[in-house]
């Protein structure tokens, strides 16, 4: 046998003796994270990051190895880590043995135990070199351990791939001290395709063994679910898939949250670059979960997560400081947008903006800190500040501002918001997509109503693809309505996107219930158009003639006259009116203001900071377009990380010339951070809206703040 020792020692740190306690996870406030984080030079190492809650981690020592891997391994790269906390107060961490610029082929892999998660000793065990019948192994890939209660040792289980064969999972049990494996590796499982069969990770729930491994080879690839009711034999796999993507996948990972009955299943989507979580509470069915529930400030490969206790985390953050750490994770008082809750580490500030009408002098905000972090002083009210202990007994003051802020309007994520004052009840209804789906996935519209623009009342679902349309059921977008006076009252007609047509839903009040038209309304593009989608309606009833119009159109901006019925159009009316510019994108809003037809659109990707409004100006609902020289009405905000404006519709108080618009943003802070995903994590917004004395628009700084509250006076 090859055995390669080495022990860390990091000065004052290395004090066992308070860490040798068993701690029951009624103690754990914290995760630790262990991965690594590629194939490049110094990326095969050990690495470690923590989080609060589960799903937001932060790297530890600037995302660098926390032990070098040349003096615990022999191929001078380590991958794969997974750690467990012992029953014996010790901590046991194994990866495999693999500098992959020297190729795939390996037959070593790595034991590694400690005290206190800083101080490591470990073995480098040959598998050839030490069992003779495995002496042709051509791998040994993902190490994992287990506890076995009826042996009482520490199970070692892992894939080998033997000539002539496929990759199978085997296990052996260590001895005592965890420097060797004390028993012949045995088959545990082989997947029933006989197919490559790797990255075993098994968790024990309600007395079954759910062992969670990688298939390869197969149409079906992707990890699958095995289960037993022993932990050694009797394997069986349950039926499809767990990942929650068809992106190529390894590395699978599952554990327990805190003081819940969700599990997460953690996995590499290495072909992609990064990592997905979906949580369950059975181990069998699983839902992804998106970029707004989970971030790291890194790129991790293949690694597993284990709960630990406060005084770990600080004694981890002490040992392998960072730079960015954000000491202040949030705040979970109830009066709190938590979403936009904003923390600065270098500046040391704290944002936390309350909803309307919180009483700030008497709010609570019950701070969310960093794993390790303790507040110096508590106090029963908000102050302007508030002083954190480090792990390394530094200070930290960091200022605090609590702000009433109306934008964004709405609780969540919304979108593509559309806005109508109706007559019916005289309150204001917005009418957004509701936002936060991979990809744009929403099923369903809902409605908010307000009686100022600034406190909102959500009116629920109005209505959804999969219970009220027959002929579409994904992809429910960027809705309008028109509010029509009848002899009987008002009718309202809803004209929303689904599966990139157009359908048309009418109803007696502008909450609902609407019912469906029973087929598309439109899903057909202007002779003219060069690709684009039938999405993003847009409706205007011209007050001077009091004719109706409808717009629509991605990569080309379509118009023509509605019917009297408002559930047809006049194709023979149908216009290409597309700015001749070439800023048109999407998100068509008309309206008129003192003789003139305002015509806005939205420029470039919802997905991009640099996602923007333009506007034209005409002298008829159809057009043609003039474009002002300076017609960009609003735009980013970067020193307020405000990205991403547009999409908007338009409002006006009736019986004023106030002026509103009504657009979405990235959700803020975090949108900036997500890439592609922060399009479709979006929040409503309004601000003013204000023209110049020759009726252009004045170019519109977007706003934490938001708009006062309106009056509608003797309406």
């Amino acid at each position: 046998m090859s055995t390669k020792c080495f022990f860390l020692f990091f000065g004052v740190l290395a004090i066992l003796t308070s860490c040798a306690e068993n701690q029951s996870s009624q103690d754990h406030t914290a995760y630790l994270f262990t991965y690594f984080t590629g194939n490049g030079e110094g990326e095969e190492a050990i690495r470690y990051a923590l989080s609060r809650d589960g799903f937001n981690y932060y790297a530890l020592n600037n995302d660098q190895p926390i032990i070098a891997s040349g003096e615990i391994s022999e191929t001078g790269g380590v991958r794969d880590p997974h750690i467990l906390r012992g029953n014996d107060g010790y901590f046991y961490m194994t990866v495999t043995d693999l500098l992959t610029k020297n190729g795939w082929s390996n037959t070593k892999i790595v034991l590694m135990r400690s005290k206190d998660l800083i101080s490591w000793k470990s073995h480098v065990i040959n598998i050839p070199e030490r069992f003779a019948s495995f002496s042709e192994i051509t791998r040994a890939w993902a190490p994992q351990t287990f506890y076995d209660e009826k042996a009482d040792k520490l199970m070692v289980y892992f894939s080998m791939l033997e000539p002539g064969s496929y990759d199978k999972i085997y296990y052996s049990y260590a001895n005592e001290d965890f420097s060797d494996l004390a028993t012949e590796p045995k088959q545990l499982f082989f997947s029933p395709d006989e197919k490559a069969c790797i990255d075993g990770d098994i968790i024990l729930k309600d007395g079954t063994y759910h062992l969670f491994y990688k298939t390869e080879g197969t149409d079906d690839k992707g990890i699958k679910v095995a289960t037993s009711k022993n932990l050694t034999e009797g394997y069986e796999s349950l039926a499809g898939n767990v990942d929650q993507t068809d992106k190529a996948v390894e590395g699978s990972g599952v554990f327990k949250l805190l003081d819940d009955d969700t599990y997460i299943l953690l996995y590499d989507m290495y072909m992609d670059g990064r990592y997905q979580f979906a949580k369950s509470t059975d181990l069998t069915n699983f839902e992804a979960l998106g970029a707004d529930v989970v971030s790291m400030d890194f790129h991790p490969r293949h690694g597993t997560v284990i709960t630990i206790s406060e005084a770990e985390a600080a004694r981890l953050v002490k040992a392998f400081p960072s730079r960015d750490l954000p000491l202040v994770l949030g705040a979970e008082a109830t009066e709190i947008k938590t979403h936009n809750i904003y923390s600065n580490r270098e500046k040391q500030e704290l944002y936390i903006p309350v909803q309307p009408g919180t009483n700030i002098e008497a709010l609570k905000p019950k701070l969310v800190l960093f794993p390790g972090v303790k507040q110096a002083e508590s106090k029963n009210n908000v102050s302007s500040s508030v002083s954190l202990e480090l792990p390394n007994e530094e200070m930290a003051e960091y200022s605090i501002k609590i702000s009433e802020d109306h934008n964004p309007v709405l609780e969540g994520y919304y979108a593509d918001p559309e806005i109508v004052f109706s007559h019916t009840d005289n309150k204001f209804y917005l009418y957004p997509t509701s936002d936060g789906f991979d990809s744009w996935s929403g099923t369903y519209f809902k409605t908010f109503s307000s009686s100022d623009l600034v406190n909102w009342n959500d009116e629920g679902v109005i209505l959804d693809l999969n219970n009220d349309v027959s002929w579409a059921d994904r992809n429910a977008w960027a809705p309008c309505i028109a509010e029509k006076k009848t002899e009987n009252g008002y009718k309202y007609y809803y004209y929303y996107t689904a599966a990139q047509n157009i359908g048309v839903a009418v109803a007696d009040n502008p909450a609902g219930p609407f019912k469906d038209l029973g087929h598309a309304f439109v899903d057909y593009k202007t002779k003219e158009a060069k690709g684009g989608q039938v999405i993003d309606p847009d409706v205007f009833t011209d007050p001077v003639s009091g004719k109706s119009y409808f717009y629509y159109g991605n990569g080309f901006m379509a118009a023509a006259e509605l019917n009297d019925d408002m559930v047809s159009l006049k194709k023979e009316t149908l216009t290409d009116l597309t700015p001749e510019d070439g800023t048109f994108r999407e998100g068509t809003e008309v309206f008129y203001r003192n003789g003139t037809y305002y015509f806005m659109w939205s420029e470039d990707d919802t997905r991009s900071p640099n996602y923007r409004v333009r506007y034209a100006t005409s002298n008829s609902p159809m057009g043609p377009l003039s474009i002002p020289k300076e017609n960009l009405v609003i735009e980013k905000d970067s020193k307020k990380e405000i990205y991403g404006t547009g999409h908007n519709s338009v409002i006006n108080v009736p019986g004023t010339d106030d002026w509103y618009i009504v657009y979405h943003r990235f959700t803020r802070p975090k949108g900036i951070t997500m890439g592609s995903p922060a399009g479709f994590h979006r929040e409503v917004c309004i601000d003013e809206l204000e023209f110049n004395a020759d009726g252009s628009m004045k170019k519109i700084k977007p706003t934490l703040e938001g708009v006062d509250p309106v009056s509608l006076g003797n309406l």
